[in-house]
């Protein structure tokens, strides 16, 4: 064949049109096995606002249920029609600016080189799950057209500017940005400590404040009155539904799996990085939900599963941060310290008198502040550059020996994401309990908002109630009326 130059060169295009094809279908492959990682990632964070309704659900009076799980519903419908409009755009819309994102508003001219559709559909997920922790502050007092407002202004621009800030190859504070403004470095929050969980939680932390407490949480002498919720077992099952669906927020954040770490070849690689996340996810958990469990019982005399849920999911909120750059020994210490946040902020806001049914401000917003303090001081050398290579000298955690370059980061970003939220959300309650559109009135709120504001009750405790179960004709049982006055006015005792 390679007797002539005819043939050799025949045989060399052959060749090469083959390894082109082979090059192209390993490529193809690649793409299909990320994005099919992506999207199952997406559907593991979506599950989470189950996980949101039922948590709720479960920590409100029964007379609010239908309200709550209306809200929760909304949050993902009307987040769905704002992050597609504008958020994504202000969020990833590159080539943009330091500070808010200009390209692909409603997803035009997208899919693009710099992202498919799983990869909206993974950030809207994000993006409802914000506004799911603020609805959880507000329960129980709100008016529903508020929820719409703020929800929708929330997953529209105030979140994805954050996310811009901290996650878009151009936010100025970006870890992946080649010429970062903050340290030469940026900021790590992999999967948003302080991206979701603090914007969640100080949005409902300012929507508290202004609302003011429910009514009979605290008495007239200032003691602060348990208004518990109506199911424990909600609780439970919300739990665990986010702790599963929190597999897909933390490890799910990497966003491709099909990756190799060195030389390649080898079985370490982006996979295994994944795996790692995952561990270091449940450890941060599991010890601060085992910390609040003996923590409480020392404090208060009994085991309450309500703490330790919460506990449970401070833990998951700090380790959020960091899950993918510190070893799973530290995840423990994360966990542990998280238990005692989340105890600390509770007292105190017992103590000044701020009312959240599901806690949200102080674990999202309180141990998702500590998760950036704890990257800042946990995160190791090896892990960083794996998961955040092309820089040399990149700074890492300040215990593992990497300086001060990466706390003062992570501090820089608690106080920008505290304040942006503050100048957006604040302003935002204020202006609707002047109109009027906050918080029902004083009889709504005593009587429940299922009834005067849904229809009915959420539970129907007895058939006999139920309008529905009765049939259309019934014939009603007529007793004789034999009763004859006392000549004091009253019936004798022998008709009594």
């Amino acid at each position: 064949l390679l007797s002539s130059s005819a043939n050799a060169t025949a045989l060399a295009s052959f060749l090469c049109a083959r390894f082109s094809t082979i090059s192209s279908q390993l490529s193809d492959a690649t793409h299909a096995i990320d994005n099919t990682y992506l999207l199952f990632s997406a559907y593991l964070v979506f599950a989470m606002q189950l996980g949101f309704a039922m948590l709720c659900a479960g920590s409100v009076r029964a007379k609010n249920t239908m309200n709550i799980m209306l809200t929760n519903v909304l949050d993902a419908a009307a987040g769905a029609l704002s992050y597609y409009l504008f958020g994504f755009a202000f969020a990833f819309g590159a080539p943009s600016n330091g500070f808010i994102g200009r390209h692909f508003f409603g997803l035009k001219a997208y899919p693009s080189p710099n992202g498919d559709y799983s990869f909206f559909l993974y950030q809207w997920a994000f993006a409802i799950a914000a506004a799911g922790i603020t609805s959880g502050s507000i329960a129980e007092r709100t008016q529903f057209v508020a929820y719409l407002i703020y929800s929708s202004f929330l997953t529209g621009f105030v979140y994805p500017v954050v996310s811009h800030w901290f996650w878009s190859r151009d936010g100025w504070a970006s870890p992946i940005r080649p010429n970062n403004l903050l340290f030469d470095s940026g900021a790590i929050d992999f999967a948003g400590s302080g991206v979701v969980h603090m914007v969640g939680g100080i949005a409902g932390l300012w929507g508290a404040l202004i609302e003011g407490p429910r009514i009979g949480r605290f008495d007239r002498a200032g003691r602060s009155v348990a208004l518990r919720g109506h199911s424990a077992s909600l609780v439970v099952l919300g739990t665990f539904l986010l702790w599963f669906g929190w597999y897909g927020f933390n490890p799910g954040s990497f966003l491709t799996i099909m990756k190799g770490y060195g030389g390649g070849g080898g079985y370490y690689g982006q996979w295994s990085a994944v795996g790692r996340t995952a561990v270091t996810t449940t450890l941060a958990g599991c010890t601060a939900a085992l910390t609040t469990l003996f923590s409480k019982r020392l404090l208060v005399g009994h085991w309450n599963v309500i703490d330790v849920c919460n506990g449970l999911l401070g833990g998951f909120a700090a380790i959020t941060s960091g899950c993918s750059v510190v070893e799973p020994w530290a995840a423990i210490i994360c966990g542990f310290v998280a238990a005692w946040v989340l105890i600390g902020f509770n007292m105190l806001a017992a103590k000044f008198k701020y009312d959240d049914p599901l806690e949200a401000a102080q674990l999202h917003g309180g141990c998702g502040a500590w998760g950036l303090l704890f990257t800042g001081l946990f995160a190791t050398k090896a892990y960083v550059n794996e998961v955040y290579p092309g820089l040399s000298g990149r700074p890492y955690g300040m215990f593992m020996g990497g300086g001060g370059k990466l706390l003062g980061a992570q501090i820089i970003q608690i106080l920008v994401i505290t304040g942006w939220v503050t100048a957006t959300m604040g302003p935002l309650f204020y202006v609707l309990k002047k109109m009027n559109l906050l918080r029902i009135s004083r009889e709504d709120e005593t009587a429940g908002m299922d009834l005067t504001r849904h229809g009915g009750f959420a539970y129907v405790y007895h058939d006999e109630e139920d309008i529905s179960m009765r049939p259309t004709f019934m014939m009603s049982k007529i007793e004789p009326n034999n009763a004859s006055p006392s000549t004091d006015g009253q019936r004798s005792p022998s008709n009594v």
